[in-house]
């Protein structure tokens, strides 16, 4: 029964080897791969004893199923940590090793000297030998390495059940058992006196767990199984070289896009000078890590990165894809992006050609309910057109383009607040008395606030701004008696001191209703002697540089 027990065992241990073989991946833990080849050597281990007749027979069983014994627990310890994704210091696991290497020479020594057993005799129970042992100091210290070994793994898995994110708690809580089951199978021999031993049976569950966890881990491990599953889907060529640029092997996919791959013998030093030349571009920039270029009728796509062994950067790896198709792709969504592009400008221009119509037609309503100023709209934005092209070629500083666009743009607005005057005063022939006169000035103020409610919503906020200036402060005065709010020099906004030239030097050179047009040179005369006291000094130059083109302009209009 015995021997059957232990022959079940390790047809048991075998068959599970082979499962884990099957469903073995490159990326598993090597350490995992050591349990499973172990156990099943430590369970043959038992069978030997098992049909031992005589005590060499026994003793080389013994010895084989110490092999598990000794090195088990380090490489289940060591499977944990890996696992978990615990890392362990290099000297650890180094010291864990030699360990497993002390205790089982120190087995090995069983029969030449007393270090593991200070004796060995037979015994025979039920038909079957026995060993009978006595224990030496080494058996002690197998035992404290073991109980180590338990105690670490234990504290590893609680650490990673509470502590860490990115293994799963199902696999962790999974890998309790196998540690669980080994205490209790000792004690369970020890306290019932079992004629079996039952470590074979403990070591079997142990390697249904690891093969449950190797199953699991293969899905959980994101970064494999999309490299897996890029290699199986066999568009996605690979090619690795050191940094002496020799060839350590390509697929099937790189040699069919790169063809001279195929005449690459591997540990042979690329020639190609193209490959070379991305190697060595990439070396020194690391940005320069993508290539596309034409092959034929295809676009190939070359990502290069560090070809990692462990933590060390060893060489390099080519990823190489077809991107035709992504390319076509991005080349039609530029296309569309492109004529969409066209389309919302077209819109946007017609919307703002008809925002600029709707303003113009408001100025010019409001221009027909005043007998006095025919045409002063007009002939507004044409003169600022003239101040604002003699400031640009003057080189005014701080002028940009925008604002030009902006003020020329806004000068039909200066007037708009006359449409909350009173027809008696808008319509009257002659000039002001006082009291009119007072009322004719509100619609500086009215301008301001009819122009703010027209542009609120426009995303132009520095046009707002410029345009509700011009309509508010156009009669201020550069010494500070002007209206309404009564600013001095640089207070008033710059767009509302070039628009007083204009304003006024219309005012001038035009007939109204209550005077005939008067001379340019009278006219200018006025103006001249108002910079420093009506307007601003600096811009004196550029109104003298636009007089001709402005006296031009309106004899134009005279006849």
């Amino acid at each position: 029964m015995t021997v059957l027990f232990y022959d079940i065992s390790f047809a048991i241990s075998v068959v599970l080897m082979l499962s884990y073989v099957f469903i073995w991946q490159k990326h598993f833990d090597a350490h995992l791969s050591l349990i499973f080849l172990t156990i099943p050597l430590a369970n043959l281990g038992y069978c030997f004893m098992a049909r031992a007749t005589n005590i060499q027979e026994a003793l080389l069983g013994n010895k084989i199923c110490y092999f598990g014994g000794c090195f088990l627990p380090l490489f289940v310890t060591l499977a944990i940590f890996g696992i978990c994704k615990i890392n362990l210091n290099k000297h650890l696991r180094v010291i864990i090793l030699l360990s497993g290497v002390v205790s089982y020479l120190s087995v090995l020594s069983i029969g030449y000297n007393r270090w593991f057993y200070t004796s060995v005799s037979k015994d025979v129970s039920d038909g079957y030998l026995v060993l009978e042992k006595t224990y030496g100091p080494m058996h002690t210290v197998y035992y404290v390495f073991v109980i180590a070994y338990m105690l670490i793994g234990l504290s590893a898995l609680i650490y990673a059940l509470f502590f860490k994110k990115d293994i799963s708690n199902k696999i962790v809580s999974v890998l309790f058992i196998p540690e669980l089951v080994t205490m209790i199978s000792y004690f369970a021999v020890k306290i019932f006196n079992l004629k079996v031993e039952l470590v074979p049976l403990t070591y079997d569950i142990a390697m249904v767990v690891f093969l449950i966890v190797a199953y699991r881990i293969a899905m959980y491990d994101v970064a494999d199984a999309a490299i897996d599953s890029i290699v199986e889907k066999g568009n996605t060529g690979f090619a690795s070289f050191d940094f002496k640029h020799r060839f350590l092997g390509s697929n099937s996919v790189a040699g069919e896009m790169l063809p001279f791959l195929n005449n690459i013998k591997v540990d042979s030093v690329v020639k190609e000078q193209t490959l070379i030349k991305w190697l060595e571009d990439f070396k020194a920039d690391e940005n320069k890590d993508k290539i596309s270029f034409k092959q034929d009728d295809k676009i190939i796509l070359i990502n290069i990165n560090y070809l990692v062994s462990g933590k060390k950067k060893v060489g390099y790896q080519l990823l190489i894809t077809d991107d035709t198709e992504e390319q076509k792709y991005k080349e039609m969504l530029e296309h569309f992006n492109s004529k969409l592009e066209q389309e919302v400008d077209q819109k946007t221009r017609n919307i703002v050609e008809m925002h600029d119509r709707l303003i113009i037609s408001m100025a010019t309503m409001v221009e027909s309910r005043d007998n006095s100023t025919g045409g002063h709209i007009r002939r507004t934005s044409d003169c600022m057109r003239f101040l604002i092209g003699a400031m640009q070629e003057g080189g005014y500083p701080g002028l940009t383009e925008k604002f030009c666009h902006d003020i020329i743009k806004a000068a039909p607005m200066h007037d708009l607040g006359k449409i909350a005057v009173d027809d008696a005063i808008l319509r009257f022939e002659g000039r002001y008395n006082d009291e009119q006169y007072a009322k004719m000035k509100i619609h500086a103020a009215e301008g301001a606030r009819i122009v703010h409610e027209i542009l609120k919503d426009t995303d132009d906020y520095d046009f707002h701004i410029l345009a509700e200036n011009v309509a508010h402060y156009h009669h201020e005065r550069w010494d500070g008696s002007g209206y309404p709010e009564g600013l001095k020099g640089t207070a008033i906004p710059f767009e509302a001191r070039i628009m007083a030239i204009a304003d006024v030097y219309d005012a001038l050179v035009s007939k109204r209703c209550y005077k005939d047009s008067m001379p340019f040179e009278k006219a200018d005369a006025i103006i001249m002697d108002g910079f420093g006291t009506q307007f601003d000094a600096s811009l004196k130059p550029y109104y003298v540089a636009a007089r001709p083109k402005l006296e031009e302009y309106y004899r134009k209009e005279a006849n």
